[in-house]
């Protein structure tokens, strides 16, 4: 939340995480390439961009798996998550299934908190409160290689909540599950927020950042090319509404069955005015949104 006191600091945080003109190449190729950003305390923060963007990298850095080529990693004055120290103080859900297949939901999670140096107790509590949460708790004993494909995406959730953590971030959680598991988790993310917790979302999807995002930052080939609420994306880069009209034959502006399209600031008013005069058919309105914005920053439609 925001003006939360962060992990006990004894001082108000407003930024939870800060990446600044970080670099990392694989090789001759560039992943990320000046890549700075900041998330605020309490909020849903989206990073939007196709595959191969460097949103996966991205997170690894953030998280402290891969170390920056030049440039700096911070949470909240903690110092970089490459420490041990610094690192139990978020959770990670990575795009790949992070569990043990041979294990049951229940063992993963007890086997998790004491690697994180719980109690037997906590343990116990926690990975209970997590099955419930992710809708689990009658398959808690089943082997995860028994789950379906958005059961192992819950699991995998649960798993980076088992310590508590006050920042969670989650690279791709929807990649490949069925409509249930997405609006589960979708439901998920709302409830962590509503905690006070901290959470990045990468995705690729533009209508899961719409629907769950705070603030958005887009990007590709490892930069990011614009960042802000979903309003202020589409209001500064989402071009104009279009009001699509068919009219009924000649003389209306356009041939018999062909629509006339009209790019607007006003789509309202020319709406009326459409109306208003002889042989519309039809009128249909499109506004601006998300991917819009995307194809604008980037000239070409999202890749999967």
């Amino acid at each position: 939340m925001r003006g939360a006191v962060w992990w006990g600091l004894g001082r108000y945080a407003e930024r939870v995480l800060t990446l600044r003109d970080v670099h990392k190449s694989y090789g001759s190729t560039v992943a990320v390439d000046g890549l700075s950003l900041h998330i605020e305390a309490g909020e849903v923060f989206g990073l939007l961009g196709p595959n191969g963007a460097g949103k996966s990298t991205t997170i690894g850095m953030a998280v402290g798996l891969l170390r920056p080529d030049r440039g700096s990693v911070e949470l909240a004055g903690l110092g970089s998550p490459t420490k041990a120290s610094v690192r139990r103080h978020l959770g990670a859900c990575p795009q790949q299934i992070a569990l043990y297949e041979q294990f049951s939901g229940e063992e993963n999670l007890l086997f998790l908190g004491k690697l994180h140096g719980l109690d037997r107790a906590t343990r116990k509590r926690r990975a209970a409160e997590l099955l419930e949460r992710v809708g689990l708790t009658a398959r808690a004993r089943d082997r995860v290689s028994a789950y379906s494909g958005g059961m192992q995406r819950r699991l995998n959730i649960a798993a980076a909540l088992v310590h508590d953590p006050q920042l969670v971030l989650l690279d791709e959680p929807t990649a490949g599950v069925d409509p249930h598991s997405r609006h589960a988790l979708f439901e998920l993310v709302r409830a962590l927020k509503s905690e006070g917790r901290t959470v990045v979302y990468t995705t690729h999807y533009m209508e899961e950042a719409q629907r769950l995002c705070d603030r958005v930052g887009v990007i590709d080939q490892g930069r990011v090319l614009a960042l802000g609420t979903v309003d202020e994306l589409i209001a500064a880069h989402g071009g104009q509404s279009v009001v699509t009209v068919l009219r009924d034959g000649p003389g209306g502006g356009a041939e018999e069955g062909e629509p006339e399209r009209i790019e607007t600031d006003d789509p309202m008013r020319e709406i009326a005015r459409v109306a208003a005069e002889p042989g519309a058919r039809e009128v249909r309105l499109e506004r601006p949104d998300l991917e819009g914005v995307f194809l604008h920053l980037t000239g070409r439609s999202l890749r999967d």
